[in-house]
């Protein structure tokens, strides 16, 4: 897990610009699925297709989604001395990006640093404020005439922090969210070869989340799913944030409750996690999760979604931090439940 996780992480694969890493995940999922499949949006389809006791019903098709597309930069301006002015894809918190390293990819690869004025060059009411993107640049170490002739505007720039080990079975490094998910995915295509499962089960690894979803509008609509999971990473416990908003690093997965999740699927989800003695914590949200939860549940006609998250410190940063039994955690849950699906499945949808 961890191998493919640090290598996923090290991948490109900004939203809207996901081919790399779409090729890399469909390598690995064409080692536990019957088939796999990239659209034109690279989103990557996984098929693993269960074992139907007779014709007399109808099993269920579950859609299983994790965004593999991260946060990053691009080149807006080449100013008259080479270093480049850049803006965000997706939310990149700006107060972290003074003195990161990043990778420029331009007509090759480019190390670079992010630049500001130094605390010694600073008056007194500056060094007190947050320093905004637009008034930041990259400094490649080039001339202007050499970076003019390797970079252009438009160029993606990706940060640059690999997966590190901490204590036990804690890691941090960037794009965790949601590269950890995309893992789990993997996880749990390995947990059913160990199962009998009845239903169709497609793997989503999915694209653009970070700008709005986007991947999961097109896929579950291609798929047609009866049942969703969204697996995602929520607000890991820190100091200096609300235990109102934060999960336990050390406790189980956490599932969502609240009207972007089907109650009656959720439930029954618990049940499964309760029957095997597997640790579960409940988050609530009243509100549209900002996940591909919220894009399946309402894709078509609608699909009863649930959603899985893995807590994660940091989030958006380059230091985001995971407990890694999570992911196998995680993986053997949505495992047991696919397995439990049996005839008779449809009343867990019903209020």
């Amino acid at each position: 897990m961890r191998e493919f996780l640090a290598e996923l992480i090290e991948m490109p694969g900004v939203s809207g610009y996901e081919e790399k890493i779409a090729e890399r995940v469909s390598d690995e999922f064409s080692r536990y699925c019957d088939e796999v499949h990239t659209d034109s949006f690279f989103n990557v389809y996984g098929i693993k297709r269960g074992t139907a006791a007779n014709e007399d019903f109808v099993m269920p098709k579950l859609m299983l989604a994790a965004h593999m597309d991260e946060i990053a930069l691009m080149v807006r301006d080449i100013d008259e001395k080479g270093f480049l002015r850049f803006t965000n894809i997706g939310g990149v918190d700006q107060r972290i990006l003074p003195a990161q390293e990043v990778t420029v990819h331009g007509r090759k690869r480019l190390h670079g640093i992010i630049c500001t004025v130094p605390p010694h060059l600073q008056i007194a009411e500056e060094s007190q404020k947050v320093m905004r993107m637009k008034d930041m640049s990259i400094d490649l170490g080039m001339s202007v005439d050499k970076v003019k002739e390797l970079v252009r505007v438009g160029d993606l720039i990706t940060f640059i922090s690999p997966l590190v080990s901490m204590e036990g079975t804690m890691v941090n490094g960037k794009s965790i969210d949601d590269r950890a998910s995309v893992v789990l995915l993997a996880e749990t295509m390995k947990e059913l070869d160990r199962l009998q499962h009845q239903a169709e089960v497609v793997f989503v690894a999915t694209v653009q989340e970070e700008v709005g979803t986007r991947g999961a509008i097109i896929s579950t609509y291609s798929t047609e799913p009866d049942i969703g999971i969204a697996i995602d990473v929520t607000h890991g416990e820190t100091p200096d944030a609300s235990k109102e908003d934060t999960q336990p690093m050390n406790k189980g997965v956490v599932v969502c409750k609240g009207p972007n999740m089907h109650p009656g699927l959720t439930d029954k989800f618990l049940e499964t996690a309760k029957e095997f003695g597997m640790e579960c914590l409940i988050e609530i949200e009243p509100r549209p999760t900002g996940t591909d939860a919220r894009s399946m549940q309402i894709s078509r006609s609608g699909v009863p979604t649930i959603l899985l998250s893995i807590p994660l410190r940091y989030m958006h940063t380059t230091v985001e931090t995971m407990n890694m039994d999570h992911i196998k955690a995680g993986a053997r849950l949505i495992a047991l439940f696919i397995a439990s699906l049996k005839e008779g499945w449809q009343e867990w949808l019903k209020y």
